[in-house]
């Protein structure tokens, strides 16, 4: 289906992933058309290998023998300069390509036999919560897609790390499921974050993003024991509920207090709250370190008004 130029749904260890040979533009464009995504909002390459990303990009950098050592197969993008074959499509125009080498091993067989670079977003309708089973794939595109492969839950649940090499220090475009600090400990200094645009030039930057239906509401701490506003009320909590909650529906994303249960958990979380047609949504903080940052980013683009 791939190299008839169709759109195949895929699992990775982040989310669902709505994947098109990136070589063919008329498949790439229909991404975009699936989605209804905007066409200055560029995608992400994977490949199967570290061996295969001089394909799509140059990538003769001393620091991506290191990076990849360490994270791939996995949840961190990589930004170099694209070779001029990749489709502009691709890349919303701009002259560099975010590259991923996934560490789920459908993805890998599906790349692998394949045997070209699939660009993929994640595979929801553009601007909602992000798919991490199929099921979440069927329920928003349905027919728009040719293949549905079903890998089962995704593990890491949040979108990958986006990390520019454009320069000489390394810039995290995008929190993701590699934190700043395991980046840190791999390339011996400080990274700078730098998540959002108007213009993006990374997936994931836009300001509202992966937002519910329901209005969504981030609090400042602890959700209080009953809601402060009326109507039926939705509480995201972090690690257990609040004694004697008034809400209508309390989803726990960590019972075990472990942010990387709480990011497998998050979109899913999401998603089963917005489908109760309650009044509003309110979310926890999570602690903003580690994992904590993705998720912390998640929830302030749902909550993003506008």
């Amino acid at each position: 289906m791939l190299k008839q130029g169709g759109l195949v749904a895929f699992p990775t260890e982040t989310v669902y992933g709505l994947g098109a040979n990136a070589f063919d533009t008329g498949a790439v464009a229909r991404i975009f058309a699936a989605k209804d995504r905007p066409s200055f909002d560029p995608l992400i390459v994977h490949v199967p290998s570290l061996a295969d990303v001089g394909r799509v990009a140059f990538a003769d950098d001393p620091r991506l023998p290191g990076l990849a050592a360490r994270f791939w197969p996995g949840p961190l993008t990589l930004v170099f300069l694209k070779r001029p074959e990749l489709p502009d499509l691709v890349t919303a125009g701009l002259p560099a390509v975010g590259v991923r080498v996934p560490g789920h091993a459908m993805a890998r067989a599906l790349l692998t036999a394949a045997g070209v670079p699939i660009a993929a977003p994640s595979a929801n309708p553009f601007g909602a919560v992000s798919p991490t089973t199929a099921a979440h794939v069927l329920e928003g595109l349905g027919d728009r897609v040719d293949v549905i492969l079903d890998g089962g839950p995704c593990t890491v649940g949040v979108e990958s790390t986006v990390l520019s090499l454009l320069g000489e220090r390394p810039l995290v475009l995008r929190p993701g499921g590699v934190t700043r600090e395991d980046l840190e400990a791999t390339l011996g200094h400080k990274v700078e974050v730098r998540a959002s645009s108007s213009r993006p030039v990374s997936p994931g930057q836009l300001e509202r993003h992966y937002a519910t239906r329901t209005p969504l509401d981030l609090l400042d701490g602890p959700a209080p024991a009953r809601p402060s506003a009326p109507g039926r009320i939705g509480l995201l909590a972090f690690a257990a509920p609040p004694d004697g909650h008034g809400y209508a529906a309390v989803e726990v994303l960590a019972e075990d207090g472990r942010l990387a249960t709480a990011a497998a958990r998050l979109f899913a979380a999401l998603r089963r709250l917005d489908a109760l047609g309650l009044d509003r949504l309110v979310a926890e903080p999570v602690p903003e370190d580690g994992l904590g940052r993705a998720i912390l980013d998640r929830l302030r683009r749902a909550a993003a008004r506008g």
